[in-house]
C-alpha cells in the first residue's frame, strides 16, 4: 500500500482507544503503526509475513531508540508465547487474506480470539470493495467475520483509507471495525 505513517482514520484510536499495555499489529508491513504505538508508550509486538518488511520495520525502529518486538510470522498460522494482546490492529491484513482466499481468511480469523485478552479491543482497518479494485471488503462480510460469541460491541465504520498506488497517493473507500473480546 506504500503509505507513509499510520493510517489517518487510526491516529484518534491510538490517542483515545487502545486498552492496556501490550499491543499486537497484525500484518505490520515496514511498521508504521507498530513504531507510532511503541512511541505512545506501548510494548508493542509487530509480525508480518515479509522478512524484507520486518527488517525495514526493525531498521526504522533502532533509527529511533524504540524497543518494538517484530517477527517474520504467517498471520494464518501464528504462534506467539507472547499472547494474548490487551489491543490487536490489523491495518490492511484482512482485505489482502480475502484477496487470496477464503481458507486463509478464515484460519487467520480463528486464531483472533486467542490473542486478545478477554475486554481487548481489536481494531481492523480494511478497504472496501465500493473502493472499485475488484477486490475488499462489505460492511456485511465484516460484520459475519466477528459475529461469534467470542466478539461484542461490534462497531464498523466508514472511512478513508490512505494508499499509494502507482506512485500516486489515493483515498479508497475502506472501514474501521471495532471490537471488544467478550468476557467468554
Amino acid at each position: 500500500m506504500g503509505h507513509r505513517g499510520p493510517q489517518p482514520a487510526l491516529e484518534e484510536v491510538l490517542d483515545r482507544e487502545v486498552t492496556g499495555t501490550k499491543v499486537l499489529d497484525v500484518g505490520c508491513g515496514t511498521g508504521d503503526l507498530a513504531i507510532a504505538l511503541a512511541r505512545r508508550g506501548y510494548e508493542v509486538t509487530g509480525i508480518d509475513i515479509s522478512s524484507v518488511a520486518i527488517d525495514a520495520a526493525r531498521a526504522k525502529a533502532a533509527a529511533e531508540g524504540l524497543t518494538v518486538h517484530f517477527e517474520v510470522q504467517d498471520a494464518t498460522a501464528l504462534s506467539l508465547p507472547s499472547a494474548p494482546f490487551d489491543s490487536v490492529f490489523d491495518s490492511g491484513l484482512l482485505h489482502s487474506l480475502m484477496r487470496r482466499g477464503r481458507g486463509e481468511q478464515d484460519a487467520y480469523l480463528a486464531l483472533l480470539p486467542d490473542l486478545a485478552t478477554p475486554g481487548a479491543m481489536v481494531f481492523v482497518l480494511a478497504v472496501s470493495l465500493a473502493a472499485g479494485h475488484g477486490w475488499g471488503v462489505t460492511e456485511d462480510s465484516l460484520r459475519e467475520a466477528f459475529a461469534g460469541p467470542e466478539w461484542a460491541d461490534l462497531d464498523v465504520q466508514e472511512i478513508e483509507v490512505a494508499a499509494r498506488v502507482d506512485g500516486r497517493e489515493l483515498a479508497l473507500a475502506g472501514y474501521l471495525l471495532r471490537t471488544v473480546r467478550a468476557m467468554t
